[in-house]
């Protein structure tokens, strides 16, 4: 048995502002992310002190989070995307 999926009200078209909006804050959300990454980077010092070390991993969480939320700003950018020229 196939199952038929309809939607039950019409589709709103999103706006151009609102795309724009989505597209502004995933390239933000990236920039974010190269500068976590940036930042880890720079403390992968020849200093092998356990300070050091913890610091590294601080930086590693944050890069890990600001890659989370980049990939997040994407898939709403992609959602969007998909809404306006295929609705789906």
């Amino acid at each position: 048995m196939t199952a038929k999926f309809e939607r039950h009200y019409p589709p709103v078209p999103m706006s151009k502002q609102d795309l724009d909006d989505l597209r502004l804050a995933y390239k933000r959300a990236i920039d974010a992310w190269v500068d976590a990454i940036r930042a880890e980077e720079a403390l992968a010092t020849p200093d092998h002190s356990m300070t050091a070390m913890e610091q590294w991993d601080k930086a590693h969480f944050t890069e890990h989070d600001a890659h989370e939320k980049a990939a997040k700003a994407r898939d709403a950018y992609k959602d969007a995307l998909r809404d306006e020229n295929y609705g789906i």
